[in-house]
């Protein structure tokens, strides 16, 4: 008897973390299925039924709003900008962070923990703050509009978290490993290529992974300083002038909505074990 308590005593926090799990999933991915369900059927099916319906026979999907996305409204463009945009952000971000983590985690120097107190202050700054004197910069350099804009911007806004991130990354990484390489005869640059990043490969990939989402995701920075032209306007962008003008057209939208999250979906779980890792990396030695 007092087996079968313990036994049951033992199995009910693990129900309950278990009970607990599939009800947040259940949570997250009824919205996304009932998104994707909605992007496949026609406009008279969406307005008069709802989406669980679907599921049950007679089925009736069509590809058409899919067709009418990627060509009638140009979100392939849309989708090609959002690319240009995010892909170079997310390397940039990735290498300068690399290069200033390091640097704050292994060198000395004067000021250096000084320097590294301004750069967790920056992260208590609101993005918001910084939108009209940085649109102010950008205007007088001539370059608002344009795709160098936004680069320079996302890139900013990442950096701080990027630079704490592989900065505590870095520091923990035994010391040892670099003098016996410098004994050997190895430069900086050699320590920092074929030592530090190899080591650093999940942090590195955890910040990819948060600056590709963030950015790829991303309304306000791109409103604010690329402006409304359709030439260099994200997927963001296109789905919230759909959203103004397709009152009615609702099997569009969702279309729309599903390609522009499918990709950090597809990015986040490709990258998912390399991002759990690097969220880790440096919290213990």
């Amino acid at each position: 008897m007092n087996t079968v308590s313990k036994n049951g005593s033992r199995w009910l926090p693990a129900l309950g973390k278990h009970a607990a799990l599939i009800l947040l999933m259940a949570i997250w991915i009824v919205p996304v299925l009932s998104l994707l369900i909605s992007s496949f059927r026609p406009a008279y099916d969406i307005t008069n039924s709802g989406w669980w319906t679907a599921i049950l026979p007679p089925y009736q999907f069509t590809l058409d709003n899919y067709e009418s996305v990627m060509t009638r409204n140009g979100i392939g463009r849309n989708f090609l900008n959002s690319a240009a945009i995010t892909i170079p952000v997310t390397l940039i971000t990735v290498a300068v962070a690399a290069v200033a983590g390091y640097v704050f985690g292994r060198w000395k120097f004067a000021a250096r923990e000084w320097l590294f107190v301004i750069v967790l202050a920056l992260l208590s700054v609101p993005l918001q703050m910084t939108l009209v004197p940085v649109l102010q910069m950008f205007s007088n350099l001539g370059i608002v509009g344009t795709f160098p804009a936004v680069w320079i911007a996302h890139v900013g806004y990442a950096l701080p978290f990027s630079i704490y991130l592989l900065r505590n990354f870095f520091a923990n990484v035994p010391e040892e490993l670099f003098e016996s390489a410098a004994i050997d005869g190895a430069s900086e640059m050699q320590l920092f290529l074929r030592i530090a990043v190899p080591l650093a490969g999940p942090a590195l990939a955890a910040v990819a992974v948060f600056q590709f989402m963030f950015v790829w995701n991303d309304l306000l920075v791109s409103l604010i300083y690329l402006g409304g032209s359709p030439d260099v306007a994200p997927l963001t962008v296109a789905v919230s002038n759909l959203v103004n003008s397709r009152g009615e057209g609702w099997e569009v939208l969702t279309a729309a909505a599903f390609i522009l999250m499918s990709v950090p979906i597809i990015v986040f779980f490709s990258l998912q074990r390399f991002f759990v890792r690097g969220m880790l990396a440096g919290a213990i030695k």
